[in-house]
């Protein structure tokens, strides 16, 4: 009996799959890296030099081994926490407080609320009969001092740190010899700081109280529009150390960068009122 022949079976290789297969995933792999860098890289030139700092710390150490990873501005050790909704959440918050306080939306084009790169900015503008403030004066209307209560109610709650400034337009304050818009700007911050302090702001809350008189217009173009009369209330992010308590659940708010600007002034109490224009 004959044995039977041997059968070969003959494999064909298909196409450039043994040689090419893997290869786009490699090129899609690092085309998906070079773009999360170039985010990450132009999210870091808008960002304030403290996330800077913090995030150049991380990759220069990430096992947090180094003496600082992003600090205060006492240079302790902390983290920063980015939830920029979180002062979304703030400014809805604080427009129904004054929406009850204002049901009919009178002051509704005297306030204004936005969200910026120092933090909540909150514009109390004067309109050209005085609003917050009688006219020329630093002393507070009565509607000031409502909505001042409402609102140090709400930011008292906070641990963030608030700035105030004071503006004017930019008609030259003559009645009073030897005090200007310097003056009466910076004066204006300062009441608004009574005011609140009184009402429920701590007083290691306040960051800062600046007056910069007509030097930043709020309409550039019309230097003497009312609107350019103002206090400007801005809630800080917040830098937080590991061992501070967080925000109360309505407000989960742990924000960074202090704003820059100048050092906190203070000046005596205005005096009689100057000319309509302030």
């Amino acid at each position: 009996m004959e044995a039977s022949p041997p059968i070969i079976i003959v494999k064909k290789k298909k196409g450039h799959g043994g040689h090419h297969g893997g290869a786009w995933k490699v090129a899609y792999a690092d085309f998906v890296t070079a773009m999360m860098a170039l985010f990450i890289v132009l999210w870091l030139m808008n960002a304030s030099k403290q996330v800077q700092e913090a995030v150049g710390g991380y990759f220069k150490d990430p096992r947090g081994t180094a003496k600082r990873v992003g600090s205060n501005q006492n240079g302790s050790d902390a983290y920063v926490a980015l939830k920029k909704q979180d002062m979304e959440k703030l400014k809805e918050q604080l427009l129904q407080s004054i929406h009850h306080l204002d049901p009919l939306d009178k002051l509704k084009n005297q306030i204004e609320i936005t969200v910026t790169a120092e933090g909540l900015r909150i514009e109390l503008m004067e309109s050209a009969k005085g609003t917050f403030f009688e006219l020329g004066s630093a002393k507070p209307t009565p509607a000031l001092r409502d909505l001042l209560s409402v609102l140090s109610v709400e930011l008292g709650k906070l641990p963030n740190k608030i700035s105030i400034e004071g503006h004017t337009d930019s008609m030259a304050y003559t009645q009073a010899k030897g005090y200007d818009n310097w003056d009466l700007s910076t004066d204006r911050a300062n009441e608004a700081r009574r005011l609140m302090q009184a009402e429920g702001i701590r007083m290691d809350q306040i960051a800062q109280v600046r007056g910069f008189a007509d030097r930043q217009p709020r309409l550039p173009a019309h230097p003497e529009d009312p609107s350019n009369r103002r206090v400007t209330l801005i809630v800080q992010y917040q830098v937080v150390n590991a061992s501070e308590v967080p925000l109360p659940a309505s407000v989960t708010s742990q924000n960074a960068a202090p704003p820059a600007g100048q050092k906190p002034s203070t000046a005596p109490s205005a005096p009689a009122p100057g000319r309509a224009g302030q």
